[in-house]
């Protein structure tokens, strides 16, 4: 599906915008620009969790590739350096650039001469694999990598002479040891020979990271050059990883790579019907090949997190490059990564991982990347965990898991009902939860400089009591299954719809997006109310639900999600970008939220039962997973056209809300349903 041609070597500017992505299934990943520039302090081939899923360390930063072909001299990469100037001017050479599955795949062309790249990494193991395919040419050609090092956290930049290398030949390549982080690390090769080296290069210039107001230059170690002679129809594999055997035939590695990826294209079912690809319309062609991408896109995300009682525990990595696994971004991602892709097993390991870490009645918001405890401070995290679990037992029936966690959902509501942490509590006046205190954000429009909370909304957020309202209603469903009693829990739900009815703004025709606030009760026009219409239980009539829709189409609706805040508001903001407080200031203040196209096509489908409008709001995505992170979706966007790309070029609820949306339309369960 993603297939650029020529011209991806002709616009630079456009072409370093774009960025690949391989994962490794426990938190490591390897990613990088098409042309090969650093832009990012998050760019490397071998990023590897060395604490699964967390303690993500940059090892090995790039090859700077040269071709010996005919007596001229091609080299294949390119850098930027501080002052601007370029090295080389390889990105040229570059005469298509695509993907197979996930893996990048680029062409070069050199005097008549053709040689493919590939990149990969092994499945649950710190390895990154780069493969060179020399696909025809007249006569052999020689090809030298000179081998860039680091030993630093992902989050950080080095300078020149900041880490002590040692550097140690081995069979078949070399072993490398730093000062650093004490974890031994290898450059490999069947194929290929090596020399140390020992210099480093200065002043890469990161501009990504200069547009975000960070640290925008650093240093790697040049440590070793790779080399091999290659004669058409010969390939070479340089293996970088923090196992000292791992597998270095580069066929076996790319087979084991598709076949791993070809089973999870088999486990899901989003498609139009049985009728043969070529025989449907185009436009059901296109939207099933992105269920297909995103489907891949979906496994880069669920990774490993052992835990006490589960070695092979599941946990979701919200987003790459920077982001851990997190509570709320977890569950509210679980269906469409997991339910939509046929991998109602991975979804039940997910929950049963969360629930050993539920603490008085809270999920943690996130896991820190120091190894630190777990952070509790989210009121909606937990809320979402009954969401989750409904939607796997909608899907799969198994009232087993659902009786092993109803203690666990129980529990939640008794710790709601007299209070935990950060004043999350029931208000017995109207129903409804209070949440909030100086200095800690709870929902997810969480932006925080330093002490500054850009978005405290300390009262009762509207989308915290929908939630709480459909938690409520689930898990008296739940009981009624189990034979259990309801009584109190439909008692609660209805105290709470009773006292849902105040958040509804009769001069505006919409919902407040917080009562109770320290200066009363919020007006803005926040896409928050629409989970009062999304979500199965919903605390709103008819009428409202109709309104609160058709407001947020008109006033923050966009091509990729919704707007976090209307252009009216006097704190909006157009544009994300600039330093952190510039950017954590727009965060929530206009800036669209991919997710939550999900959302508003739920309640969109609820109110109109259009499934035509479906495919619409879906289409913008065909084009936008061949602008930023290649074969995925954005965390954000601008507020305005042309909506640029912003923030993690990965983001794992962007891809799942669009999946679970896919999966409505396109699975043939839902077709018939609702055809």
């Amino acid at each position: 599906m993603i297939d650029f041609g020529r011209d991806i070597g002709t616009d630079l500017v456009s072409a370093e915008s774009k960025e690949w992505l391989v994962t490794n299934g426990i938190g490591g990943f390897a990613m990088g620009t098409v042309p090969g520039m650093l832009t990012r302090r998050y760019h490397g081939l071998l990023i590897a969790a060395l604490h699964p899923p967390l303690g993500r360390t940059l090892l090995v930063t790039k090859l700077d590739e040269e071709i010996s072909y005919k007596g001229n001299i091609f080299p294949l990469f390119v850098n930027r350096w501080a002052d601007g100037t370029l090295d080389s001017d390889g990105f040229q050479r570059m005469c298509g650039f695509r993907l197979e599955g996930t893996i990048p795949v680029w062409t070069f062309a050199l005097d008549g001469a053709l040689l493919e790249k590939r990149i990969w990494m092994q499945q649950g193991a710190n390895t990154t694999y780069v493969r060179y395919d020399f696909i025809r040419g007249s006569s052999e050609l020689h090809l030298s990598c000179k081998v860039l090092l680091n030993d630093r956290d992902y989050h950080g930049v080095t300078g020149s002479g900041d880490i002590s290398f040692r550097i140690a030949s081995v069979s078949h390549g070399a072993k490398i040891e730093t000062s650093n982080s004490g974890i031994p690390y290898y450059i490999l090769s069947q194929d290929m020979g090596f020399d140390v080296q020992d210099l480093w290069y200065s002043n890469y210039s990161l501009s990504v990271e200069r547009y975000r107001g960070l640290p925008d230059v650093e240093a790697h170690y040049y440590g070793a050059r790779a080399t091999v002679i290659l004669r058409p129809g010969d390939s070479a594999t340089l293996v970088s990883s923090t196992e000292s055997h791992p597998e270095l035939d580069g066929h076996l590695a790319l087979k084991d790579r598709g076949a791993h990826e070809q089973r999870m294209l088999n486990r899901t079912r989003l498609y139009f019907g049985d009728s043969p690809p070529m025989a449907k319309p185009k436009h059901e062609r296109a939207l099933e090949s992105l269920a297909a991408q995103l489907t891949l896109a979906a496994d880069q995300f669920i990774v490993k997190r052992s835990t006490a009682g589960d070695p092979d525990g599941l946990t979701v990595i919200a987003g790459y490059p920077w982001f851990g696994d997190w509570g709320r971004d977890t569950m509210i991602a679980l269906p469409g990564l997991t339910l939509a892709t046929g991998r109602a097993d991975d979804a039940a390991k997910i929950l049963r991982t969360f629930a050993t870490y539920v603490d008085k009645g809270m999920l943690p918001n996130r896991f820190p990347d120091e190894g630190e405890e777990p952070e509790y401070n989210t009121a909606d995290a937990t809320l979402w965990y009954f969401e989750a679990l409904r939607a796997y037992y909608d899907k799969t029936a198994d009232l087993d898991l659902v009786r092993a966690l109803y203690p666990v959902l129980r529990e939640i509501i008794e710790w709601h009902v007299r209070g935990t942490r950060y004043n999350i509590g029931l208000d017995p006046v109207d129903g409804l939860l209070y949440a909030g205190e100086s200095g800690v954000q709870l929902t997810w429009m969480d932006a925080k400089v330093g002490d500054w909370v850009v978005t405290p909304r300390i009262g009762k957020p509207v989308e915290i009591n929908a939630l709480w309202f459909n938690a409520l209603n689930i898990t008296a469903a739940f009981a009624d299954h189990l034979g259990e009693s309801t009584g109190e829990l439909l008692d609660l739900a209805q105290g709470a719809k009773r006292g849902f009815q105040r958040y509804w703004n009769h001069h505006v025709g919409y919902c407040y997006d917080v009562l109770d606030g320290p200066d009363g009760h919020d007006p803005a026009l926040r896409p928050n109310q629409i989970l009062a219409v999304s979500l199965p239980y919903s605390p709103l009539d008819e009428y409202q639900r109709k309104e609160v829709v058709d407001r947020c189409a008109k006033q923050l609706l966009t091509s990729y999600g919704l707007r976090s805040l209307s252009a009216g508001h006097s704190g909006y903001a157009p544009v994300y970008g600039g330093d952190v407080k510039t950017r954590d200031s727009a965060y929530h203040q206009g800036t669209v939220w991919g997710w939550l196209i999900g959302p508003f096509v739920s309640a969109h489908l609820r109110v109109y039962g259009d499934l035509d409008a479906v495919a619409a709001y879906l289409r913008p995505f065909l084009n936008h997973i061949q602008e930023h992170g290649i074969g995925s979706i954005s965390e954000i966007f601008d507020g305005e056209a042309p909506f640029n790309p912003r923030g993690c070029p990965a983001q794992a609820w962007s891809v799942a809300e669009v999946l679970r949306i896919l999966g409505l339309l396109l699975s043939r369960e839902s077709r018939k349903v609702d055809g």
